[in-house]
């Protein structure tokens, strides 16, 4: 058990109400951590109150149901999941609270909790809570192993990542062992898929635009959207499925969110790094894994054109 570990238990282990919370616009491992942290707490101290906030999501419903954040909330100790920074944290302001704790696995942007856990080498932030979990006295059962299996998963895209190192799959096989976790229940809940989202998958697949340097690309507007009955989180969702791509060594979606009135951008890489890059426009990320909100598409063709310089700088230096 690391030092780290020791205080962020105790200090669960001491609030009566917690509230966790995760990124905007969540994807399997932020709501997993979170959910999953919250069965883990409630498994072992039944008594406490513990809150997983944030905009639901009705693609991942099957992860769990969440809390709404009320203000008298801000007594709880906080504990963030999967978010490096305070603005992208969903629902809530992290200053207002007086206890506050951050398990991450991003690259450090910034300090936003008064107790921070950062490991960048971790593949998701779910590895990190079950971790936290087999080192401490808290008790990890079937249903939050389920939830964050999800989220590991879905962060190593099934371990094909090069996130995926000897202590993922270490942490895995003692999560299988210690809960007799089903993973074919996981992979059916987490890649089953309406049709309209496949012929959608069509659609992106025969739109991308690819650069003279290998940056695939497609924006995709609210009226594709419409026509095929989805929302702007589906590009991002689905932005794993064109990794095999040999034309494509950088691929990017920007779809257009109505409800925020920006581009949602998700971004991977098989080589070039672009957390760098994509950080100048506001986003963040991992080096080969990135997001970012635009304004508008003068900023999607600024951010190509970047990451087409950075994609051409990689095939120079390859030997």
């Amino acid at each position: 058990m690391s030092n780290i570990q020791k205080q962020i238990y105790r200090q669960i282990k001491k609030a009566k109400k917690i509230v966790l919370a995760r990124h905007v616009g969540p994807d399997p491992d932020a709501l997993g951590s979170t959910l999953g942290l919250k069965e883990i707490i409630k498994n072992t101290f039944p008594d406490k109150e513990v809150y997983a906030v944030g905009n639901p999501t009705s693609k991942f419903k099957f992860l769990g149901s969440l809390d709404k954040f009320t203000e008298d909330m801000y007594d709880a100790l906080l504990i963030v999941t999967d978010t490096p920074d305070k603005k992208r944290v969903d629902g809530l302001n992290p200053d207002k609270f007086s206890k506050s704790i951050k398990i991450d696995h991003h690259p450090f942007i910034e300090k936003m909790c008064k107790l921070e856990w950062i490991d960048d080498n971790a593949s998701s932030a779910s590895q990190m809570i079950i971790d936290l979990a087999f080192n401490t006295k808290l008790k990890i059962n079937k249903i939050a192993a389920e939830k964050l299996y999800a989220g590991l998963i879905a962060d190593t895209n099934r371990f094909m990542f090069a996130y995926s190192k000897p202590k993922t799959f270490e942490i895995v096989a003692k999560l299988i062992q210690s809960t007799n976790l089903d993973i074919t229940k996981v992979y059916a809940n987490l890649y089953l898929r309406p049709y309209k989202e496949i012929k959608f998958q069509g659609y992106m697949a025969e739109n991308f635009t690819i650069t003279e340097h290998n940056v695939g690309y497609i924006i995709i507007n609210e009226d594709v959207q419409t026509e095929y009955g989805v929302d702007a989180a589906t590009p991002g969702n689905m932005i794993n499925n064109f990794n095999h791509i040999e034309d494509m060594l950088i691929w990017a979606t920007f779809s257009y969110d109505k409800d925020q009135n920006t581009y949602r951008a998700s971004i991977r890489s098989r080589g070039p790094v672009i957390n760098e890059v994509v950080a100048n426009f506001g986003g963040g990320g991992h080096i080969y894994a990135s997001g970012v909100r635009l304004k508008n598409e003068e900023e999607i063709r600024e951010l190509i054109a970047a990451l087409d310089k950075v994609s051409q700088n990689y095939q120079k230096n390859i030997p």
